[in-house]
């Protein structure tokens, strides 16, 4: 059976505006636009699919306007529900504010994505081969944390953990983060977050704390912007060129990133090579407005072909 994405993070849907400044407290501004995108973990899938990974989302979905939105943004992009929608709540909503810098900043209402049961998942029949991955986010649900670590600790062997720390996780010492830990194969953030959660300086520092924290031969990546990123494994440290573009939107660059990470190693290739491909997808993702920009794999395929240096080994 191929390899497949198993989603345990939230989908919401983002209300995406467009600022030539954030407000003051109290203050008021004028958006340069708005709209409605699904968001959240629907980036990550996104990306994945784009790039030719099987994708089934394990997480919850409302009834209401938002989860009819969430829902027919995931059959377009061939995304599997594995359940029904919840009845009892609407699907969250997510206020990104984008400024022209490309930086964006974030408000969200927390719906039915943030509870989770046994039964949820209990018609879920995880493959040795299959990517499960998991969101920062969901530690913080008090509703839906307890759930999903019980049923990590029962994955087969051979099941990869893939574990997105977020903005919100800062460190081991949160809830939760120390029964996930040992049991990520693959890491996957930005440099900000990897040097808060570890408390360390430097992204060498960070990658050495790490290693030290996860399973034996688990697989690290730290994006570092348009520098491209880090990975550590094994003790072996390299640096993954990035491509020089110019940005207009960094919302889903990290998920475009972590989902045609994953489409990559899933395929087969080398860490370095995956690795190429994600720094690819995020700069392309960079260069469109929107939360779910990922490129297609043609489209990857394209920009690295471009490149002069070579793909990593």
């Amino acid at each position: 059976m191929p390899a497949r994405l198993l989603y345990t993070g939230q989908v919401v849907v983002d209300l995406v505006m467009a600022l030539d400044a954030l407000p003051r407290s109290g203050g008021d501004v004028l958006a340069r636009s708005a709209a409605f995108e699904t968001g959240g973990g629907f980036n990550v899938m996104a990306a994945a699919r784009r790039n030719g990974l099987p994708t089934l989302y394990l997480g919850r979905h409302g009834a209401g306007r938002f989860g009819d939105l969430a829902r027919q943004a995931m059959a377009a992009e061939g995304i599997d529900v594995a359940a029904p929608a919840s009845t009892a709540q609407d699907t969250g909503l997510s206020v990104a504010l984008i400024e022209p810098s490309a930086e964006r900043s974030f408000i969200s209402c927390v719906g039915a994505e943030g509870g989770l049961s046994a039964d949820d998942l209990r018609g879920v029949a995880v493959q040795p081969e299959d990517y499960v991955f998991v969101s920062g986010y969901s530690l913080l649900h008090e509703n839906k944390v307890s759930t999903l670590l019980d049923w990590l600790s029962q994955l087969p062997s051979g099941a990869g953990v893939v574990f997105d720390p977020g903005p919100l996780i800062g460190s081991p010492e949160m809830s939760g983060v120390k029964d996930v830990l040992p049991l990520i194969d693959l890491w996957t953030s930005n440099a900000e977050e990897a040097l808060r959660f570890t408390g360390c300086n430097t992204i060498e520092a960070a990658l050495d704390t790490l290693e030290g924290w996860l399973c034996h031969g688990a697989l690290i990546v730290v994006r570092d912007g348009p520098n491209g990123c880090w990975t550590r494994q094994s003790s072996e440290t390299r640096h993954v060129d990035g491509f020089p573009v110019t940005a207009i939107d960094t919302n889903g660059a990290g998920d475009a990133h972590a989902g045609v990470l994953l489409a990559g190693l899933a395929a087969g290739l080398a860490a370095g090579e995956a690795a190429l491909r994600a720094n690819a997808a995020a700069a392309i993702a960079v260069t469109r407005w929107g939360p779910a920009t990922a490129p297609t794999a043609a489209e990857v395929d394209e920009l690295v072909g471009s490149t002069e240096f070579p793909a990593t080994p």
